[in-house]
């Protein structure tokens, strides 16, 4: 697939943009009581790398009246048109350089090209157009892959060329082709020996997922390949040997697979590697996600440590997920913690939310992903990460407030499209203890957010939104995820937007995303003791600033 020139000017295609409400019963009041003097909530997290220089803030916390209802304050979206699986960023001269799959023709044409973002910050973005065009080399449009700084030009391009493996299918066959940009990633040309995998009969075949193996010497490719991901090195990017693989059982035909190191709980002493793989939980109560496994890599093979796989969220619409980490932090630092983003969708229903200027959904927000141990268990925890503090304003305090069976708060709410609600709950008996927020979104409309004592289970469901009785089954599901409550409490951090909700349990323990639909209407949140009391302290809503893209002429999104 080539990439021809744009009609923009070379210098525009370069720019690198350097509540207080207290009602309880006597007889658990001092259960409760005491619950509240436990006192704040203390992360036990790793350092955060340093946010990236950041774009001058927002001003505005309310979207522009002219958008789209439906178009996000703080995630990213296209202008028009169709988006889907986010593509690994890397980091070139201080700027971040973001791709994702784009369908210009869509909804009356099929097929995907690479759109381009950058950002110096990971908060405010420029877009950039097309990058990879489609249906221009005789082999088909271009799907997941990734983008890679080749420093020292092993491929041959010349030291520091941008090079992207990437999947192409044409009539059914998937192959793997090498893009290269000598601009720094704005626009690239395809490899005149495409392409440089030939598939070798096998029906899936795809998402190469490429990174430089320092202890080995040598590039790595993890590609999806149905039931099992194969691992593939090679020289130069250009010639591949199949060296292993990773076989799979119960969770579908596998996608953007993903693999990584990084060190338990921050120790440069303990280190294990990460595999991911986009899978379906069907079999397990669930539906598509991102799965993992902790393991080791010896340069060739992955051996998992035999705990199984785990979800990196419990959502329904967090897919085709990508991490990275940040280059300019020293090596222990780096393998401390990872960014993270994710396809907030699910292709149950991909194609029918109600938005008009666009379709596809939008992309989660960025999030800070670490290893911690578990209980003999290492899991990969997810925040928000900590570049979203730059668009946040001034928090506003929620009273501490004891409830009883049937109590609730409603949460004075800031004027902002996006918001972010953190919350501790306690229940006087964890067999009766269950708090719900209500996440209201207009005319009657709402989510729940939750978390039950009982099962130590926390959820999300959305079967009061705008669009759910049009929507699958699917779509009205009820998600969970099993966190324990820690010392008979948990702490819930909720980040909403006008078209979705994504709930950061514990610390960090689990999230789940779910894209939510409102309706036009004051907005509000209301907390909800159901079937026992339960104290809720430490709470507080903040405002989010609107990040909006910034937008290149629509000539240069064709593709």
């Amino acid at each position: 697939m080539t990439s021809d020139s744009h009609s923009s000017s070379p210098i525009s295609r370069r720019r690198r943009r350097l509540v207080v409400i207290a009602v309880g019963a006597i007889a658990v009041l001092a259960v409760l009581a005491g619950a509240l003097t436990l006192g704040t909530h203390n992360d036990d997290t790793v350092a955060q790398p340093e946010p990236s220089p950041t774009s001058s803030p927002s001003a505005s916390f309310e979207r522009p009246a002219e958008w789209d209802p439906h178009r996000p304050a703080i995630h990213f979206t296209p202008e028009q048109n169709w988006m889907n699986d986010p593509q690994k960023p890397f980091l070139l001269d201080g700027v971040w350089h973001y791709y994702y799959l784009y369908n210009a023709d869509h909804p009356d044409g099929n097929g995907t090209a690479w759109y381009h973002a950058t950002s110096t910050d990971l908060i405010h973005w420029e877009d950039q157009g097309v990058a990879i065009e489609k249906y221009t080399n005789g082999l088909g449009d271009i799907w997941t892959g990734t983008a890679v700084v080749d420093h020292d030009g092993t491929a041959g391009f010349g030291d520091g060329a941008v090079v992207a493996l990437v999947t192409q299918q044409a009539d059914g066959v998937q192959r793997q082709s090498l893009f290269v940009s000598t601009d720094g990633g704005y626009e690239f040309t395809p490899y005149e020996g495409n392409p440089v995998m030939d598939n070798p009969g096998v029906a899936d075949w795809r998402d190469p997922r490429v990174f430089w193996d320092d202890d080995a010497g040598h590039w790595v490719m993890a590609l999806a390949e149905h039931d099992r991901i194969g691992f593939y090195t090679s020289p130069n990017l250009r010639d591949w040997t199949y060296t292993s693989d990773f076989t799979t059982t119960g969770l579908g035909v596998l996608e953007c697979p993903d693999l990584f190191p990084m060190s338990v709980d921050g120790d440069p002493d303990d280190i294990r590697w990460v595999l991911v793989a986009g899978a379906n939980g069907t079999e397990e109560g669930m539906t598509t996600g991102t799965a993992y496994w902790t393991g080791e890599w010896d340069g060739e093979r992955f051996v998992a440590d035999g705990t199984g796989h785990q979800w990196l969220d419990h959502g329904s619409d967090y897919y085709a997920a990508v991490t990275w980490d940040d280059p300019r932090l020293p090596e222990n630092e780096r393998l401390a913690s990872r960014y993270g983003i994710g396809w907030m969708n699910n292709w149950a229903y991909a194609g029918r939310f109600p938005t008009q200027e666009w379709q596809g959904g939008s992309d989660s927000i960025i999030r800070s992903i670490r290893l911690a141990s578990d209980g003999g268990r290492v899991t990969l925890r997810s925040t928000p990460a900590p570049e979203l503090q730059a668009l946040e304003g001034d928090a506003l305090a929620v009273d501490d407030a004891l409830l009883d069976a049937g109590g609730a708060v409603d949460v004075t709410m800031p004027t902002a499209d996006a918001y972010r609600l953190r919350l501790d709950v306690a229940a006087a008996d964890p067999a009766t203890g269950e708090v719900r927020v209500r996440i209201e979104m207009g005319d009657g409309r709402f989510a729940t957010v939750g978390y039950d004592f009982d099962s130590g289970r926390a959820f999300v469901t959305r079967d009061a939104d705008a669009v759910a009785d049009e929507m699958p089954d699917a779509y009205r599901e009820v998600r969970t995820a099993a966190v324990p409550a820690r010392d008979g409490r948990v702490r819930l951090d909720v980040v909403v937007d006008v078209a979705s909700i994504e709930v950061f349990v514990g610390d960090g323990e689990a999230a789940l995303t779910m894209a939510v639909f409102g309706a036009s209407g004051e907005r509000g949140a209301r907390i909800e003791a159901v079937r026992g009391p339960i104290a809720v302290t430490d709470a507080s809503v903040t405002p989010l600033r609107v990040a909006p893209v910034e937008r290149v002429p629509s000539e240069r999104q064709s593709g």
